[in-house]
């Protein structure tokens, strides 16, 4: 029997097929990362080498940042040979708790067992040596000009972790979720908040490092809002209203953002443009106002005119087909399903771009691949950039399709036993 949630249309047959399709390679996906013991590699982990300690003529600036761009972009994945170990990374263990409290019982069996194990885990991995609860990489990092220590605290990875025990807080109502996800807050506003006349904004990646980027503006206004909306705390509202004002006044004329204010940010991608829309959509709801209905309504318009292509393909930037990224391919299906009521075809449209990504970026082995070019596929399987964040779409998928899991799908494989560090 066909039924939906997406209001004025019901889904097709050949929709309820990907949907079954999505809800096998859920479960082989699960199986996946079960075994990897939900740690993996990452694109910018190349700093985990135990070449930089044995060779320390490398541990220098620029060897740090060829090194990295040259795993990030080989076809071949030279990690293991270069002694880097595969991690648990806070912000992908955040995504699978999203996750899994979004599927059944049903479908995961072991669900409160998993959904235990993932917040004792982000209460392990918290930053060490600060006052409040955040979180960072498992990885050091070389940007530009700054070298990010292994698990520095930072905004992103602290933001989502946060968002996580939210979730999970508004589930089980459990006082634990409640308390770190205060404190993160609290870090967020009191150590990385700035603001200067009319210009404000979040540090990144470290304190004191002042960023105008548009997705940390509307991420963080958004979790303070949720904050406020279980709390009361006041003192969130009016840095979350400056941040989200600031950046909706920066929105373009064709209803796009660039990544940030900078002059080596004036680029427009999908799955920023993404984060920008859901953060949007967040702060309406949670304050229950239309002051950003006009900036959302352009942003998605713009964002379905020129991320998508007929086959289902989704592109990186806005302007050129290639690359072709399963971190935004992951991020498409999300944004989809959250403004399906803008429009009744947007979980067909998720339907089709996830068919496409498993048509060209799927592994039988069971992980996806991270991107495709125009001369060859990178098949290197990262755990937080990619993984997760299509465990994370295939999950939102299947719990907002409106379609059940015994329609979807009748049998499903048995759990594998959870894996603990």
């Amino acid at each position: 029997m066909t039924t939906s949630t997406v209001p004025g249309k019901q889904l097709s047959q050949q929709d309820l097929e990907v949907i079954k399709r999505c809800e096998v390679a859920l479960q082989k996906h699960l199986k996946y990362c079960r075994e990897n013991d939900w740690a993996g590699y990452d694109p910018y982990d190349a700093l985990n080498s135990g070449l930089f300690k044995s060779l320390p003529i490398l541990d220098h600036r620029i060897p740090r940042l060829v090194m990295t761009q040259v795993l990030k972009r080989s076809p071949i994945n030279f990690r293991a040979f270069m002694m880097m170990p595969k991690t648990q990374n806070p912000k992908a263990l955040a995504l699978f708790l999203t996750s899994f409290l979004k599927l059944s019982t049903a479908q995961l069996p072991d669900r409160e067992q998993l959904i235990e194990y993932m917040i004792g885990r982000l209460i392990e991995l918290r930053s060490p040596g600060e006052k409040y609860w955040c979180w960072g990489y498992s990885f050091p990092w070389q940007g530009r000009s700054i070298l990010v220590p292994r698990g520095a605290a930072n905004l992103i990875c602290t933001l989502f972790v946060a968002n996580a025990l939210l979730d999970a807080y508004e589930e089980r109502q459990d006082s634990r979720c409640l308390a770190m996800a205060v404190s993160a807050a609290e870090y967020i506003l009191n150590v990385l908040y700035w603001t200067d006349g009319d210009s404000v904004g979040y540090c990144y990646p470290l304190p004191g490092v002042r960023g105008h980027v548009h997705n940390a503006n509307f991420l963080a206004a958004a979790l303070f809002c949720r904050i406020y909306k279980h709390t009361g705390e006041e003192k969130f509202i009016a840095p979350a209203l400056k941040a989200t004002r600031y950046s909706v006044a920066r929105q373009q004329e064709n209803g796009s953002w660039m990544y940030g204010e900078d002059k080596t940010q004036q680029w427009v991608d999908n799955f920023h443009t993404g984060y920008n829309l859901s953060g949007l959509l967040s702060i309406s709801r949670d304050l229950k106002t239309t002051e950003f209905d006009s900036s959302i309504r352009r942003g998605f318009e713009f964002y379905q005119s020129n991320f998508f292509l007929k086959d289902g393909a989704v592109k990186y930037f806005h302007d050129r087909t290639y690359p072709l990224d399963t971190h935004c391919v992951s991020q498409s299906m999300i944004t989809l399903v959250e403004f399906k009521d803008f429009d009744p075809g947007n979980i067909s449209l998720a339907c089709s771009v996830f068919q496409w990504c498993m048509d060209h970026m799927w592994s039988e082995k069971g992980f996806f691949y991270y991107r495709v070019l125009p001369f060859y596929t990178i098949r290197t399987s990262y755990m937080r950039w990619t993984q997760v964040w299509m465990f994370f779409a295939m999950a939102t998928l299947l719990s907002e399709s409106g379609v059940g899991v015994q329609e979807a799908s009748p049998a499903l494989p048995s759990p594998v036993a959870v894996e603990r560090r």
